[in-house]
Parts: structure tokens; C-alpha cells; sequence
């Protein structure tokens, strides 16, 4: 298989530009939107925001490559991190610390260079906590001593391969390259990078694991340069892992095809723009749980009724349930009917009319 990067040209990357320039101007107006709308908020409601889209990105970065992390964990780790106050810091896990510790360096400092100690230091974060750290290589460029790096995705025993990455010979000069470029002042559209320094590093995938969660943490770290802002407010990385099976599809054809990579910027601009309409729906949450904490800010809730609280208001999955309301505070099946009732009463919680096994509640809206 003649892959991109053993074209005669590579990296010489071309595009369609007027195939792209008004997606791009809509983008940059979009960020602007969003980051003016943020700062015309109360500091509370940037903080939860900010928090909120961090912990989602870091989530979905994670899930993308099939790693399930503590959403609470996350929060707690971000927030210790931030100086955010937040209710009930849980204590987080070293796979979920290394994850955070990567995502904040990379948007917090977004106007550092991105340089091979800066990306040894977060492929050593993200897999130290790793239950196969004793098998990898962290913080050095891949070896190859167990054969060629494949591009995979799925499970074990259902894994698809998308392409083969360079031999192992090759990395240190192209590393040098790709953060020759990277870190290039040359006025180029920043959104524009990162959507290629993605391709490019994923291309790579200089290193025996965490290539695809590093390649979106430099995605991060240019779309903050792009924004010079560190309020992260919306989560690529969310966007991705909801279109995931198009991303694999979309990195498998362009690594086969030629330097025109056109298609696959078209597909990034689609992705971050829909990222950003998402965001939009997210600011409306938490203004609508903002101004709810400011309503019943004298209201008597217990710590069990606030608690559910804040899970509704934040997108509760599926039917509330005294079951649900009991599991989650580690209560009686008595004492989360009592709460409930009492939350009814205050016209908070209502009854569902539909039928079933169980009896579920709603938040009256």
C-alpha cells in the first residue's frame, strides 16, 4: 500500500481554498460569537461552562480509543486544578490525572511551543497510569522492535486496520519537521492547522500508544492559540467521538490517497462548526441551572436533593426513579420517595402521566 507520507512530496500538503473559505470565515465569526457571549456572563456561569467542556473533551478523547473514565473524577481533577470550587471533590485516578494534566497544559498554555520534551512529558502523563505502562515505552519516539505501528480501531479479535505509520527510522527527522512547521509564525489560518497538524501527527503516530489523544490535544492547543483565550467552550474532541466511525473512515482515505487533502478539511470544518452549534445548546443548560440555583438559593434542600438536583439540571440520562434516586445517594428506598415527594411539594419535581413498572419523575420546566 503506497501510503501519503511515501509520496515523493510529502508533507506537501495542497487544498481547494475556495472550497473552504466560507466555512472558515463562519467558524472564526462562530468563536467569536461564543467567546463574546461568555465573557458577558457572570464568572460562575464561565467557570461551569469552562469546567463542563474540559471535562467533556477529556472524556470523549478518552472514549475515542475506548478508555471509559470517571466523569466526576474528571471534574474533581479539573476543578482541583483550576481553583474551581465545586461540591463533593472526589479523589481521581492516575490515568484520569494524566489525561487532565495534558488537556489543561495544552489549552492553559497554548502560547508555548510545542516541542519533543512537551509531548515526552504528556505521553509519560498519559500512560503512566496505564495497566499496560510496563509494556510501553513512554516519553521516547516508538521503536518498532514488536513489528510495524498499525492503525487500529475496534476490539480485540473485530480490529480494523486504517493504514501503517512510518518505520520507526524515519520518526526524529520527521518529528523535526512536523514542530519545524507547527510552531511556524507565518500567518497561517490557525483553525486551518490544527485540522492538518492532526492529520499529520496522526500520520506519524510517533509513539507505542496515546498518538490519537495527543494529536487532538495539539488540535486543542492550536484552536486556543487561533482564540489566544484559554476558556475552552466548546469540545472537538465530543464532536468526533460522535462522528467517530466517519473520522476513521475519513483518516483511513486520506492516508491512502494523494497530497490534495481537501475532503478531509472539508470533513474538520463540518465537525468544528457542529461542535459549535453544540455549545450553543450546552450555554443554554447551564444558564437554565444557573438561574435555578439563583431562585431557590433559600430554598432548604438537603444534600441528597442537591446532588440529584445538579444531575438533572445537567442532562440526567434516562427516567428518575426512587430506585435511580436511591443507587445514586446511597439512601433508602423510603428516604428518596421522601425526597422526592418533598421536591414535589415545592413544585420542583413532577409526577410523569406515563405508565409502567415503575412510577418516574420529571423536572418541572
Amino acid at each position: 500500500m503506497r501510503y501519503i507520507y511515501k509520496l515523493p512530496k510529502w508533507p506537501d500538503f495542497y487544498w481547494e481554498q475556495e472550497k473552504l473559505s466560507a466555512k472558515l470565515a463562519h467558524i472564526h465569526q462562530r468563536q467569536g460569537q461564543i467567546l463574546g457571549t461568555m465573557q458577558a456572563l457572570g464568572f460562575s456561569v464561565q467557570n461551569e461552562a469552562l469546567l463542563q467542556n474540559l471535562a467533556l473533551d477529556v472524556l470523549k478523547s478518552s472514549e475515542i480509543e475506548g478508555e471509559v473514565l470517571n466523569l466526576a473524577q474528571v471534574r474533581s481533577s479539573i476543578a482541583r486544578r483550576l481553583g474551581i470550587p465545586v461540591p463533593n471533590y472526589v479523589k481521581s485516578s492516575r490515568n484520569v490525572d494524566g489525561m487532565v494534566e495534558m488537556i489543561l497544559d495544552a489549552t492553559q498554555n497554548f502560547n508555548q511551543a510545542l516541542t519533543e520534551e512537551r509531548l515526552f512529558n504528556w505521553n509519560i502523563a498519559l500512560l503512566s497510569g496505564d495497566v499496560k505502562s510496563i509494556y510501553l515505552k513512554m516519553g521516547i519516539w516508538r521503536d518498532d522492535a514488536e513489528g510495524p505501528m498499525q492503525v487500529v480501531s475496534g476490539a480485540i479479535g473485530l480490529d480494523r486496520v486504517h493504514f501503517e505509520a512510518p518505520a520507526a527510522a524515519y520518526l526524529a527527522d520527521e518529528m523535526k519537521r512536523f514542530l519545524t512547521w507547527v510552531n511556524q509564525n507565518d500567518n497561517s489560518d490557525l483553525v486551518l492547522k490544527s485540522a492538518i497538524a492532526h492529520l499529520w501527527f496522526v500520520t506519524l503516530h510517533p509513539f507505542d500508544d496515546g498518538n490519537g489523544r495527543i494529536a487532538r490535544a495539539i488540535t486543542n492547543w492550536l484552536l486556543a492559540r487561533n482564540e489566544q483565550s484559554a476558556q475552552r467552550f466548546y469540545s472537538i474532541s465530543a464532536q468526533i467521538m460522535r462522528e467517530r466511525k466517519i473520522y476513521y473512515q475519513i483518516l483511513e482515505s486520506t492516508q491512502k490517497g494523494n497530497l490534495d487533502i481537501t475532503l478531509y478539511l472539508n470533513w474538520f470544518l463540518d465537525c468544528l462548526m457542529r461542535a459549535l452549534d453544540e455549545t450553543e445548546r450546552t450555554i443554554k443548560t447551564i444558564l437554565f441551572k444557573s438561574k435555578f440555583w439563583e431562585q431557590h438559593a433559600s430554598t432548604p434542600f438537603n444534600d441528597r436533593e442537591r446532588l440529584m438536583l445538579n444531575k438533572l439540571l445537567d442532562g440526567f440520562k434516562g427516567k428518575l426513579t426512587t430506585t435511580k434516586w436511591s443507587k445514586l445517594t446511597h439512601s433508602s428506598q423510603d428516604t428518596a420517595l421522601r425526597d422526592i415527594n418533598h421536591l414535589i411539594a415545592l413544585g420542583i419535581l413532577t409526577k410523569d402521566l406515563a405508565g409502567g413498572r415503575s412510577t418516574t419523575y420529571s423536572l418541572m420546566l
